[in-house]
């Protein structure tokens, strides 16, 4: 994800936000001098997947909603121990094969019933029994589209640019650290609190990450 490393993406896990992100603009609600950069959040590095889940936990404990994780490879405890436990895919998957499946279904209706009506052999316009490979079909055709559509919209894909880029150290993200984030939207975020509590996490390096 890192610019110098263009070939390889960390994976991040991320709490959905269904609302467009919106950070606070007040310099003292971040406890930081007028004229500095707008901040998206306080980061945390560390060295192993193990540290980083039980920060993430604590993080999530402590009352912390809006947390990003980022390592090399997809780790399964991670999602959980941020609070990310649901998400909507499954249901657009659905929604898409649905669709599929009645939309292919009735493509064949108004062609062999409405439009250009045909009889073969005696047997009904209606013989939708020879209808069942084509709605299969188109079902499983608009359920895969609808899975990676979807899944690039909740990630928000394609992202050339993110702020945690700015981070010291994040290229490392693609390759044997791991991050964890709190962002500055988060409604229980003030700067100097959140400062000091990833401190406390274990982390080898704490730094702010800027818009």
């Amino acid at each position: 994800m890192a610019e110098d490393d263009p070939k390889e993406e960390p994976w991040e896990h991320d709490l959905e936000d269904p609302e467009p992100f919106h950070h606070a603009t007040s310099d003292s609600a971040h406890g930081r001098g007028r004229g500095t950069p707008a901040l998206y959040g306080i980061m945390a590095e560390f060295d192993n997947p193990t540290d980083l889940v039980a920060a993430a936990r604590r993080t999530h404990e402590a009352g912390y909603r809006r947390i990003n994780g980022y390592s090399p490879y997809p780790i399964e405890e991670l999602s959980e121990a941020i609070g990310f436990t649901r998400t909507a895919l499954p249901l657009i998957v659905l929604v898409g094969g649905i669709l599929g499946g009645l939309g292919g279904f009735f493509m064949q209706y108004w062609m062999e019933v409405i439009d250009y009506p045909l009889n073969v052999g005696g047997k009904p316009f209606n013989s939708w029994p020879a209808f069942i490979p084509i709605t299969f079909e188109c079902t499983v055709l608009v359920a895969s589209f609808a899975a990676v559509l979807g899944m690039l919209m909740l990630n928000k894909l394609p992202q050339p640019y993110h702020p945690v880029f700015n981070a010291p150290n994040f290229a490392l993200a693609t390759r044997d650290k791991f991050f964890l984030v709190i962002e500055a939207n988060d409604p229980k975020f003030k700067y100097g609190e959140a400062t000091q509590f990833m401190k406390t996490l274990g982390a080898m390096d704490v730094s702010d990450v800027e818009v």
